[in-house]
């Protein structure tokens, strides 16, 4: 935590953050290592295995993320620079959240619908637009789209049950 002017602020120094982002990318090329050796990461008669590159690219990343792990480790607290504060992760949530739901969205109801929705909502909520302004753009720019993609263009978007009612 750190202290900011007259009132607490809440944040997240760097070097934390170097120390998880290390510790993740040292799990993924553990992963890739295992995965690797499973597939047969050896030089065969007939030349490299399926895991040959990859296991190396896998042991690569473990090394250079265990190298920023320990430089992270040795700054420790004499580091005290700031990753983002509790109102800047405010800020960065506002979009991620909504976005996160919108694409889990389009893989449930489908493109348009998800799209309508979140344009709707993000007009109302975070720019404080009228709902029938909100409904207008939304509904507006779904239907856009699809005429353009499906209509004119005849690429396929993911659809979902409204799609499926109008024949699409």
């Amino acid at each position: 935590m750190e202290q900011n002017g007259n009132s607490a602020q809440r944040s997240v120094r760097i070097v934390t953050m170097d120390l998880v982002v290390a510790a993740l990318i040292f799990a993924l090329g553990a992963l890739v290592v295992f995965e690797s050796v499973r597939l047969g990461a050896s030089w065969g008669t007939d030349g490299p295995g399926a895991g040959y590159f990859p296991f190396y690219i896998g042991a690569l990343l473990c090394l250079c993320s265990l190298a920023v792990f320990v430089q992270s480790l040795l700054k420790g607290k004499a580091d005290q620079a700031v990753f983002v504060t509790r109102e800047q992760f405010k800020l960065v949530l506002v979009v991620l959240v909504p976005t996160t739901a919108y694409a889990f969205g389009v893989w449930l109801i489908g493109m348009y619908v998800s799209s309508a929705l979140f344009i709707v909502l993000f007009m109302r909520i975070a720019g404080h637009y009228t709902w029938l302004r909100s409904t207008a753009v939304g509904a507006g720019v779904s239907v856009a789209a699809f005429v353009m993609f499906e209509i004119w263009f005849k690429i396929p978007l993911p659809k979902g049950p409204v799609e499926a009612l109008i024949g699409y």
